[in-house]
This record gives structure tokens, C-alpha cells and sequence, in this order.
């Protein structure tokens, strides 16, 4: 772990945005021998999407969509001086949806996720309030965007923890999406602060859990949901729990010398290449154990591990972003990263935010 908590929470942002641009060309190629064919044994840089694949039209080092939303929520968190429900849903309206047309293959990165196709066509198409469009997707893209509030409130678990629920709901209502996308935002805030990603990375939020310092109720007691009425409080019920112990035991098993997955990028085979999150986190969470201190290495063995390989990166780069700190990430991907100084000062100025 290096760094200040300022520098952590820039490499955090700016690793995300990374390994979301590195899965732009080889993103979705679940037949790994397809895709040595069209790039080769190794991906070691960003790459340029085959015609008729997802993505094609942007060039090597542009984001595609997931770094569009991250973009319009680091936005909104900084110039609102934090996270603010209402703004952040007048950009997606303004910004986003006049952008799609409820198919796949449209809006910025030319490629729309379910979750989101499915807010349009409730928000646009059938004109009903944000409060009412949020689907069954289990997939990460509310992780992809709320990673920015988990940096912004990393010194505040309260705030995190309602406003990383009360975005998530926006787009994925279930419980479960809630609940994970908690742990995963508790997780890296724990990064930003400073704490190694080691078996004991879940310690502290499990004692916000018990000190009811999380703004929502836990499954397992009888208590009411602690009161924090400066957040609305949409979603009352997290088992965020299990979510939590999952990071410390993968980080366990990745630091166990009798434990080991050669090459790392098979860990896409273990846990499995889809999109959902219980085959996304538990990658994501041991390739940022095992490359703690080399993002390079990190993010590459996300993308080389196929399938969904965009999320991967973009999780594993602000895991690892967030433990080596913007100074630890290679000057090249930064270069190669479109628009690179631009987001680069948004990251500076929301991490200024953040308080001691």
C-alpha cells in the first residue's frame, strides 16, 4: 500500500477508467481461441475493436459505456461537493437517454448494457418516475459507477453505504445488488484509506456493521435501520454481510502458498467468464490480492481471462488503482487513455473532497 489517501482515491478513479478502455477491442470473446487468433497469445496494451464486434467504432484507449456513466457520476459528485440523487438522474436524462434507442448496439460505446436498456425503456419509453425503473440485472454496471461514491465517502461508511444503495436501486432494485454492491464499495474504501487487501479487509466493515455505522438494517438482527435522515432511505434490508467475508477469504486464498492459479488469467475459468456479479467479484477480488502492488500485471490478467473481461478490468483497475495509487500506475496507460488529463483532474478534484 502506497501513497496518501488522495493519491489512492485519483488511482482508484483513473484504474477503473483503465481497465474499461483496455476491454474496449477484446471485450466478450468467450472462445479463448478466437481470441489468440485476433490478438495474440497476450494483450499487453488497448486495442481496437474488429469490425462487427461489440464496440466497433471506437479506437484503441476511448471508453465505451461504462466509462461514460462513471464519467457523468464523478461529474455530478464533484460538482455537487458529493452525491446528489437528483442531479445525478438529470444528467443520465440529459446526457444518456437521448443518446439510446433501447437496442444494444446504440448510445455512447455503441454498445447499452441490459440494466440500462431497461431504465430507458421505463424512463423514456413508458415516461415513469426514477423511482420506478430498476430492474433484475445481475450484472455489475451499478458497481461501475458507484465505485466513484465508494472513493468520495471512503472517510464516511454511513453516507457510502446509503448512497451506493440508493444509486444501485436506481437501475437494479434487487436486495442482493444492493447488498453487494455495498460490500464491493466497502471494500474499496478500505483500499482508499490505506488497508492492504489481505484477509483481514472485511474486519473494519463488519464492526461498522456492528456499531451500526452502515445507513441501512442487517438481515441477521432484529434491530431497527439506524437513523440518517440527511439520506433517503430506499432500500431497508441488506445481508451485505457475505458479501463482505467473500473479499477477505479470496484475498486469503490468493496470499495461500497452496493456493495458486497458473496463469492468473484462469481465474475467469474458475469462477466463470460471464457477466453477472458472483463470477465478477471473486476474479476481481483475487487478481487485486495477487498483483497488490503491480496494476499492470493486474488488469492485464483481467482482460486476457476473456468473457466479460471489461468489467473485470474496470474492478480490478480500481482495486489495484486504489493500493498502488495514481504514481503506481504505468505512465503508458495513462498516455494511451483517451481524454487522460481530463478525467485525471476530475479524479484530483473529487479526491480533494474527501475528508482527513
Amino acid at each position: 500500500m502506497t501513497g496518501t489517501p488522495n493519491d489512492r482515491a485519483v488511482g482508484a478513479l483513473m484504474g477503473a477508467f483503465i481497465g474499461e478502455a483496455l476491454g474496449v477491442g477484446p471485450h466478450w470473446y468467450y472462445d479463448l481461441k478466437q481470441l489468440h487468433r485476433t490478438y495474440g497469445n497476450w494483450i499487453d496494451d488497448y486495442a481496437t475493436p474488429q469490425p462487427g464486434r461489440f464496440h466497433h467504432g471506437l479506437e484503441a484507449g476511448q471508453n465505451s459505456q461504462s466509462g461514460f456513466i462513471l464519467e457523468l457520476m464523478l461529474r455530478s459528485l464533484v460538482e455537487r461537493q458529493g452525491y446528489d440523487e437528483a442531479d445525478f438522474c438529470q444528467r443520465m436524462d440529459r446526457e444518456l437517454f437521448p443518446l439510446l434507442d433501447g437496442q444494444p448496439h446504440s448510445g455512447p460505446g455503441h454498445y447499452t448494457s441490459e440494466s440500462i436498456r431497461h431504465a430507458w425503456k421505463r424512463r423514456v419509453a413508458e415516461k415513469r418516475p426514477w423511482h420506478d425503473i430498476g430492474g433484475a440485472a445481475d450484472t455489475t454496471e451499478a458497481m461501475e459507477r458507484t465505485l466513484a461514491i465508494a472513493v468520495r465517502y471512503a472517510a464516511e461508511p454511513a453516507r457510502m453505504s446509503q448512497a451506493i444503495a440508493n444509486n444501485t436501486a436506481l437501475t437494479q432494485s434487487s436486495e442482493t445488488m444492493l447488498s453487494v454492491g455495498v460490500g464491493f464499495g466497502c471494500i474499496l474504501a478500505r483500499l482508499v484509506q490505506g488497508e492492504p487487501l489481505d484477509e483481514r479487509i472485511s474486519q473494519q466493515p463488519l464492526q461498522w456493521l456492528a456499531d451500526d455505522a452502515l445507513a441501512f438494517e442487517p438481515v441477521t438482527t432484529r434491530k431497527p435501520a439506524p437513523d440518517h435522515p440527511e439520506l433517503p432511505l430506499r432500500a431497508r434490508r441488506h445481508n451485505v454481510r457475505d458479501a463482505l467475508y467473500v473479499a477477505s477469504d479470496i484475498a486469503g486464498m490468493a496470499a495461500d502458498p497452496g493456493t495458486r492459479i497458473e496463469p492468473a488469467w484462469k481465474v475467469s475459468r474458475l469462477f466463470g467468464m460471464p457477466c453477472a456479479f458472483y463470477h465478477q467479484l471473486p476474479a476481481a477480488y483475487y487478481l487485486a490480492a495477487t498483483f497488490n502492488d503491480d496494476f499492470e500485471q493486474a488488469v492485464l490478467h483481467a482482460i486476457n481471462g476473456g468473457g466479460q473481461n471489461q468489467s473485470r478490468a474496470m474492478l480490478v483497475g480500481a482495486l489495484v488503482g486504489a493500493q498502488v495509487g495514481l504514481d503506481g500506475i504505468p505512465q503508458r496507460f495513462l498516455g494511451g487513455l483517451e481524454r487522460s488529463r481530463t478525467l485525471q483532474e476530475l479524479a484530483s478534484a473529487l479526491a480533494r473532497q474527501i475528508p482527513d
